[in-house]
């Protein structure tokens, strides 16, 4: 199945500036999210300035930003002034606080301020109940779950992530995020389960050109780079 055929869509994840433009050029990454711990990878120092020009730079897509204050006041007043840099803006809020409080109540402020989400972080689905109950049903939100992070557990995140789309029949502004993919094989999972978004780093983005590919041609390609990498190491024996 071609990338353009599948129902999930493909969001592009980083804070590269140049690779989320190379991304931007793909018809089938239908959005971009960020957060603060790529954006330092990125070498980012002013958020700002980088988010709006990104925004600028890609005017048509959604676009997800993260608030980064611990304290719920401070995060709110952060939340609408993001929320403010353009209409394609959704506004990234973490499920807790570094202390583990819950974030519904601020979730819900801000749904029903008309302010478009995206709640990061959740790994359980008692989490996901939590925000359904708070959203405003007139504003657009993304359930973001860390399956790669679930799957880093050792436990298959693939019926927790089926379980929530379920959940989110309730909420039909909401769309489900499968989020932090180990493989590409992931953005499959995603699609057979009916999830409605996956974020994708763009080194397993670039393996979408292996869609299909033949098993035998890439045994062949990797013995080949088996070969390559011995000779160019100067090897003996």
């Amino acid at each position: 199945m071609k990338a353009e055929d599948m129902r999930v869509k493909i969001f592009a994840d980083g804070a590269d500036k140049d690779g989320m433009l190379e991304m931007y050029k793909l018809p089938y990454i239908r959005g971009f999210t960020t957060n603060p711990t790529l954006m330092r990878k990125a070498g980012i120092k002013d958020y700002r300035a980088f988010a709006k020009e990104m925004l600028r730079l890609i005017p048509d897509r959604p676009m997800s930003f993260e608030v980064f204050s611990d304290e719920f006041p401070d995060m709110e007043r952060q939340a609408l002034e993001i929320a403010g840099w353009g209409p394609n803006v959704y506004v990234k809020i973490p499920i807790t606080n570094t202390r583990g409080e819950p974030s519904d109540d601020l979730v819900g402020r801000l749904s029903h301020a008309g302010v478009r989400l995206n709640v990061t972080a959740i790994t359980t689905l008692a989490q996901v109940r939590g925000v359904l109950l708070k959203l405003s049903p007139k504003t657009s939100c993304y359930i973001s779950i860390f399956a790669g992070r679930i799957a880093d557990t050792g436990r298959d995140p693939l019926a927790l992530m089926a379980a929530a789309v379920e959940l989110l029949k309730i909420a039909p502004s909401s769309e489900l995020i499968w989020a932090s993919p180990r493989e590409l094989l992931n953005i499959f999972h995603a699609e057979a389960i009916g999830c409605h978004i996956v974020t994708v780093t763009n080194d397993i983005l670039k393996k979408m050109k292996l869609v299909d590919y033949d098993l035998t041609a890439y045994s062949l390609d990797t013995v080949k780079m088996f070969h390559e990498d011995a000779r160019n190491a100067g090897f003996s024996l």
